[in-house]
């Protein structure tokens, strides 16, 4: 299949993080099927982070128009046929999607990873993986159709404008400590007062803190109170950036604290290190990519202690459960590897 490709379509809807991960191996298509017309159908969020991407046609899918969207989908493709659909999402909706769009071939995943009637929609899976996180699955389906992606690599689209945006924002700052503390469920959240105390300690050694953001209660909520036990001046960004400006502001960066959400993988994508702070899913999986090294995490010892399985015993992606486990996470461990990261970074 990887020779005389001349049109493909990327069906990733969701979510930021994962769409960070799916850029580099769709760089790497592009790299090695120059000739290829790339369409992507993507969540209409996800399309303001990487609109202009180079060479790549975005078709949006806004799930919140419920059957209208996949009538939509449907009529859009009307008498087309790409060469190759690549199915990179095995949620039901996604599933639901990729029978709308037409194609000669539908790669998807392998039997381990396929759910909700996902082998329904495709005739060809990727091979299967050992472990993988979750941008080695998307690399597997580069590689599916001839394209080598072993070292992920990104080209995110910013403009110069979207720059001077951030530029604005930090004007001033030097050595810049970014926190973005909210994931998209607050019991993947660690504790405002435990920030607070990491914000105190990075200030104390010059560097200039941030919090980002989006514009949602909760964020605004954590944000708050984060800026009230905290005994340093902390510059407050949170709802006050577009995706594409946040992506700048982490290009900026020295560095960047979060917990499982999807700026630890936007910072990625721009070289920036991440300490990522991980109680739920397994960091190996899901954690920053290139900074794994840099994880705090106590998803482990919480699995075996739920389970009473190791990892490698469970099926893969084993989730745990619990509202308090991020309170695990001490300021002590979190601090040590703020000192370890930027000893080792030289920042």
């Amino acid at each position: 299949m990887s020779q005389a490709i001349s049109s493909i379509c990327i069906l990733r809807l969701s979510a930021i993080g994962d769409v960070c991960h799916a850029v580099a191996a769709v760089q790497a298509i592009q790299r090695a099927h120059p000739q290829a017309k790339i369409t992507w159908v993507i969540g209409k969020v996800e399309a303001m982070l990487l609109a202009g991407l180079p060479g790549v046609e975005f078709v949006i899918f806004d799930k919140k128009q419920g059957k209208a969207a996949f009538k939509q989908l449907k009529a859009h493709f009307k008498g087309h046929k790409f060469d190759v659909l690549l199915h990179m999402q095995v949620a039901f909706r996604a599933n639901l999607a990729a029978r709308c769009i037409p194609a000669k071939v539908k790669v998807g995943f392998d039997k381990g990873r396929s759910k909700e009637l996902h082998s329904l929609v495709i005739n060809q899976r990727i091979g299967p993986q050992q472990e993988p996180h979750v941008l080695e699955g998307f690399q597997n389906f580069a590689r599916a159709i001839g394209a080598e992606c072993d070292t992920p690599s990104w080209d995110m689209p910013v403009s110069d404008e979207d720059k001077r945006e951030a530029e604005v924002l930090l004007a001033g700052l030097t050595r810049i400590f970014v926190i973005s503390p909210a994931a998209s469920k607050a019991e993947r959240n660690w504790l405002p007062e435990r920030y607070a105390a990491l914000a105190e300690h990075a200030a104390g050694q010059g560097f200039s803190v941030v919090l980002t953001g989006g514009p949602t209660e909760l964020e605004r909520n954590l944000s708050e109170a984060i800026i009230a036990h905290a005994q340093c001046d902390i510059t407050n960004l949170v709802g006050k950036t577009k995706l594409k400006t946040l992506l700048c502001v982490l290009a900026q960066a020295q560095l960047v604290l979060a917990p499982d959400t999807g700026p630890a993988h936007m910072a990625v994508t721009v070289g920036t290190p991440v300490i990522g702070l991980y109680a739920h899913s397994n960091p190996k999986r899901t954690g920053p990519y290139l900074y794994q090294e840099y994880v705090v995490e106590v998803y482990h010892d919480n699995l075996m202690a739920q389970k009473g399985k190791s990892a490698q015993q469970l099926k893969w992606g084993t989730r745990v459960k619990g509202c308090d486990l991020m309170s695990q996470i001490s300021v002590e461990r979190v601090a040590k590897m703020f000192d370890q990261v930027v000893k080792q970074e030289q920042i």
